[in-house]
């Protein structure tokens, strides 16, 4: 027995005084209708119902039991016209994660934007370089860069990254300008990255991909200090593109060996499901497709 489905059968039949009535209105036979109230009454174990030939009134018990089970059925009507409010209208807190500094520089203003134009929803924003679990988190969506591995998350192609390896022109000016990948080993190099990542900078030339472990003399796992570093003249790091995207437009980096880089790594926005996708995520997702300009892979 459906709880909500006999509940409903029962006011119906004490606000029209009847099964049949109660019956045309829910659309059930009234022989269905019976065996609902029959149920109801057997796990209450009390009689909600007098029956006679001509007639069905309430017992005290059916009266009493009448009133909790209106303000029962109109609770679950708005929980349910909120969820489906939800779906069609942008409302509630929308948590997204990001990479720090992409999300600093790109997925933050766009956050604003997306606040101005739905005034129903707040948002939290968690910026972070691990790879975040989005159930266990609680996180709506999240902004990742690079080869998805396989998972049950949803993914959206928004935008593509170049690995870049930068210099400042002074730099370059002392030391020449590699030609090829295996000229780095007579530059200094700064090295960026995770301490668990390979160290190993990755090209491509003719197909084929080709490997350089540089002897850095200065590490970090900070893209602002290799880069402020390397505008001061330390020598070469490999970066993503937006990271250096600033120095290189004011002319403090220039990009050297592009022509051997490796292919642009894709950026998405991964969620948990497509299935009966809430407002709130799926305009969050629109609004990026719509308005941002995540494409880093062009030379």
């Amino acid at each position: 027995m459906d709880r909500i489905d006999a509940m409903q059968a029962f006011v119906a039949v004490a606000d029209l005084r009847g099964f049949a009535p109660a019956a045309r209105k829910l659309g059930l036979s009234p022989s269905g209708v019976t065996r609902l109230i029959a149920a109801l009454e057997d796990r209450l174990g009390a009689r909600l119902l007098q029956r006679t030939t001509r007639s069905v009134t309430l017992t005290d018990v059916g009266s009493r039991y009448l009133e909790r089970a209106r303000r029962i059925l109109a609770d679950v009507e708005e929980a349910e016209g909120s969820a489906r409010d939800e779906r069609t209208r942008p409302s509630g807190r929308l948590v997204v994660s990001a990479p720090i500094g992409f999300g600093r520089l790109h997925v933050s203003p766009m956050m604003s934007e997306y606040l101005k134009r739905h005034p129903e929803v707040s948002c939290d924003l968690r910026l972070s370089d691990r790879m975040v679990n989005l159930v266990e988190e609680g996180v709506d969506l999240a902004v990742r860069i690079g080869h998805l591995a396989d998972s049950s998350l949803v993914a959206r192609h928004v935008g593509e990254m170049r690995r870049i390896v930068v210099a400042s022109p002074g730099y370059l000016r002392r030391r020449g300008e590699p030609d090829t990948p295996e000229a780095i080993a007579s530059h200094q190099t700064i090295q960026f990255g995770a301490t668990t990542a390979s160290p190993d900078w990755h090209f491509v030339r003719d197909g084929s991909e080709i490997r350089f472990t540089p002897t850095p003399r200065f590490t970090t796992n900070s893209a602002d200090a290799a880069i402020q570093y390397a505008e001061r003249g330390g020598g070469l790091t490999r970066v993503l593109a937006y990271q250096a995207a600033a120095a290189i437009k004011a002319g403090r980096l220039k990009i050297v060996l592009a022509k051997f880089e490796q292919p642009p790594l894709p950026i998405h926005i991964v969620y948990p499901t497509s299935r009966l996708l809430s407002a709130k995520v799926r305009t969050f997702i629109d609004l990026v497709t719509e308005t941002s300009d995540w494409h880093f892979g062009g030379r």
